[in-house]
């Protein structure tokens, strides 16, 4: 059976202004999250489920219903306010983070997945290593990610969040720690900048988590009952988010499931400020004089 793409797109984009993730970017205003698709049908994908929020289902309809005699596509929700049987909870003001994202694509997905962000470009080759991942290796015990060179990842138009991580000898992620505010300063790269908190520096060659992460599907029983417990703890937190690190760290240091750190040599790039369009803009500009796409992607 052939992997499926699980595609996080519920969010809005708050710095960026706007719903990002069909903001057009290629030469016929494709999004980035169409050379996604592209990258993943040739790995060797065979579904494409989305992850949304209801409001924009004929948004996303519009666009990639078009696709369906490609590939396999399905959409799923993600709400605000969930419904837990026994629990009391808040009113809320946003979901409750990229973990309950994968969650609500448990009825439409029984096979090895991958997860992406829909505003990230993560290069042609990580879809190829990602396929021959799950498809060879991924099990209940074993699971990956794909590990990115944090200098590559950087904004050049102002600070960014990263999870940097740590891998032990035999490639296996140990620890993803969280730092905020990235970005160069005097010739090093430095967290915390413009924080109150003590900045810091960290070494440009880490691997770091750019969200793209390979699993088997008996994570859903994991993370529902993590999410479930997050909630108990947070029920009077209109805005705890319980992310995939916290799953995947909770699952590193019971030594239930080990994640594989996959390194790609492929650029990673994001629009996270206005001001990032044009170097997406460039960068793909770049790849189809290169050969990597072509002018029109579905010609």
């Amino acid at each position: 059976m052939k992997p499926t793409l699980l595609i996080l797109a519920a969010g809005m984009g708050s710095r960026y202004g706007g719903l990002k993730q069909i903001d057009g970017i290629g030469p016929n205003q494709e999004p980035i999250i169409e050379y996604s698709i592209y990258d993943a049908i040739k790995a060797g994908f065979g579904k494409i489920v989305f992850v949304i929020r209801k409001e924009f289902d004929d948004a996303f309809r519009k666009i990639f219903d078009a696709f369906e005699d490609r590939i396999e596509i399905e959409y799923v929700y993600q709400s605000v306010n969930v419904h837990v049987d026994g629990l009391s909870l808040i009113e809320r003001s946003k979901p409750w983070g990229t973990s309950h994202a994968v969650l609500v694509a448990k009825d439409v997905i029984n096979e090895p997945f991958a997860v992406i962000n829909a505003d990230d470009y993560y290069g042609a080759n990580s879809y190829k290593i990602m396929v021959d991942f799950l498809i060879n290796y991924c099990s209940e015990t074993k699971m990956s990610m794909i590990g990115y060179i944090l200098e590559n990842t950087l904004s050049e138009n102002g600070t960014v969040n990263r999870g940097v991580c740590k891998v032990d000898k035999n490639r296996n992620l140990s620890e993803v720690n969280e730092r905020i505010k990235l970005a160069r300063q005097n010739g090093k790269v430095q967290y915390n900048i413009g924080s109150d908190e003590p900045s810091g520096e960290v070494d440009p060659k880490s691997y770091v988590s750019m969200n793209y992460w390979g699993f088997h599907p008996s994570i859903f029983g994991e993370i529902e009952k993590g999410l479930h417990q997050f909630m108990k703890e947070n029920a009077d937190h209109p805005t705890a988010e319980y992310y995939i690190p916290d799953i995947v760290t909770t699952k590193i240091q019971s030594k239930e499931i080990t994640f594989s750190v996959i390194p790609t040599n492929d650029n990673w790039f994001g629009v996270t400020y206005k001001e990032d369009k044009q170097m997406a803009v460039d960068t793909l500009n770049k790849h189809i004089e290169n050969g990597v796409y072509p002018m029109k992607l579905w010609s």
